[in-house]
């Protein structure tokens, strides 16, 4: 049986991150809410307790019981987990004047201690926490200070037991890394050996396992997620696996016909459904983004669902989910906040009576194309930019009307033909056209015009949790503004949007 790592959650959404870059060095890992996770057996090589947006302080902190760990298995407490055994364990962690949130320096490092061996002196790290530790446990020392904090991280001399007040998943912990190394192979003694290629095997066995000679039903979107997820399937149950793919007129120009036709070189059987019309026509009058997304998801699931049930014996519904999607869908594994509804996250397993398979739940999207690779996916698909589940319907903001599907649709296909033609397309995470619900003056030959806006956004990112705004060249901004003005009659002004995430989402709605 393959050694793991044990992530307990607090409800962090940088939980999952955490097993992100657990996986990147090729290490298994899973994640249990801290209310509830499995005893460990010989197969765990180490536990690592996540952050929280709790504090230890609060009435209702997160209490897990480490009775079966702490001192038995490696532990590794990041920022609210390290503050947890402080506090827990005979410490005393207090709200500070002092609080850091960003980047610090961390100016005392015990590079002897297995945990930081090879780090640079003046390391950066990433701090997010209000509370720190002022004492320690008994048995338990300082290992690294920051300029502010000085229980920057700790070890304890008795057990194999450390705390980080900062966060070494993030991307701004430098050295984040090296530190997440040190644990897994010098302290847990990991082999390293979990690979997508490894993840292929494990998956198509527990596929075959649990689905034995069950039918399965899935929903694809043309997709990374939707088509790795399928091949998944495919390889491990064949024929039994159908394909839908819904077309809810609210897909990119051409998009319905080109996916299907893309399709058949996977060797997928795949069904299409030209629904755009009830679609569109349900959103009548409908402006509140929260509200589109549930008329598309309700339409998604009847469509789907009449489909479904012209198959016969269909035991198991196959969704494409992954973790971003449930992360900011719904409190999964933890107290961690809800931010906006996605349609293909619940509701289809009650309405439908099926039981659910989702080979790909906890994973990011970089180790999805990575899982495509090994499965020998067309970079065509794996390469593809993510594309919401309600499409354009969160791309026009307001009211969705025909025309303004049409205006978006040209819009979008200049600009995403443009991002290929300038061998662009491939450095950008995520690109889309935004139609706003505001018009502008503007003079075209002699003739005063009063059109539409569109906004173009381009981020890049790694796996969706954060994002930067891409920086496109100018003159290629300028030439695809020209052609959008030129060619879309309706719309005569193009803006660029810069926002980051955080604090902006990558869709507008």
């Amino acid at each position: 049986m393959k050694e793991k790592i044990l992530i307990l959650d607090f409800g962090s959404q940088y939980t999952q991150l955490i097993a992100r870059k657990v996986r990147e060095h090729n290490v298994y890992c899973e994640i249990y809410p801290y209310s509830k996770f499995p005893d460990p057996d010989h197969t765990v090589k180490g536990v690592i307790l996540s952050g929280s947006p709790f504090s230890v302080r609060d009435e209702y902190a997160p209490i897990p019981n480490l009775d079966k760990i702490k001192g038995a298995f490696p532990l590794l407490g990041i920022c609210y987990g390290a503050q947890f055994l402080a506090h827990h364990y005979g410490g005393e962690v207090k709200q500070s004047d002092l609080r850091e949130y960003g980047r610090a320096r961390l100016n005392y490092m015990d590079t002897g201690n297995p945990l930081l061996r090879n780090l640079k002196s003046n390391s950066q790290v990433w701090m997010s926490h209000g509370d720190t530790i002022n004492t320690l446990p008994t048995g338990c020392r300082v290992i690294a200070s920051t300029g502010d904090v000085e229980v920057g991280a700790y070890a304890s001399d008795n057990e194999t037991t450390w705390g980080l007040q900062f966060h070494p998943e993030v991307y701004h912990t430098t050295e984040g890394k090296t530190i997440l190394y040190n644990f897994l192979s010098e302290i847990c003694g990991c082999q390293m050996d979990w690979t997508p290629e490894a993840f292929v095997e494990s998956t198509v066995a527990d596929l075959k396992s649990k689905l034995g000679d069950d039918k399965v039903v899935l929903g694809l979107s043309g997709g990374v997620d939707s088509t790795v997820a399928s091949i998944l399937l495919h390889r491990a149950i064949g024929s039994n696996l159908t394909c839908i793919f819904v077309d809810n007129g609210l897909l990119r120009k051409n998009e319905f016909e080109t996916v299907l036709e893309s399709y058949k070189v996977l060797g997928l059987y795949v069904i299409g459904v030209d629904a755009g019309d009830k679609f569109i026509d349900d959103l009548e009058g409908v402006t509140d983004p929260e509200d589109k997304r549930k008329s598309i998801g309700k339409n998604f699931i009847e469509i789907f669902d009449q489909e479904a049930k012209k198959l016969k014996n269909v035991s198991w519904l196959g969704q494409g989910t992954i973790y971003p999607d449930v992360i900011e869908s719904v409190s999964v594994n933890g107290p961690s906040a809800t931010i906006k509804s996605h349609h293909n996250v619940g509701g289809l397993p009650d309405k439908m009576n099926l039981k659910v398979v989702e080979p790909l739940r906890l994973l990011f999207k970089d180790e999805v194309r990575r899982v495509g690779k090994a499965l020998k996916i067309p970079s065509s698909f794996l390469k593809r930019h993510p594309f919401p589940g309600p499409g354009l319907g969160i791309r026009i903001l307001g009211e969705i009307s025909r025309e303004k599907i049409r205006l978006v649709q040209e819009a979008d296909d200049i600009y995403i033909k443009a991002l290929h033609r300038y061998g662009l397309y491939d450095r950008i995470w995520q690109a889309g056209a935004i139609l706003l619900p505001v018009q502008s003056v503007g003079v075209m030959g002699d003739e005063r015009t009063y059109e539409y806006v569109v906004a173009l956004r381009a981020v890049t990112s790694t796996d969706g949790m954060t994002a930067d705004w891409g920086h496109l060249p100018h003159e290629v901004l300028s030439q695809i503004s020209n052609d959008i003005i030129n060619k879309v009659r309706g719309i005569n002004r193009v803006v660029y949007d810069i926002s980051s995430k955080p604090p902006a989402t990558i869709e507008w709605e």
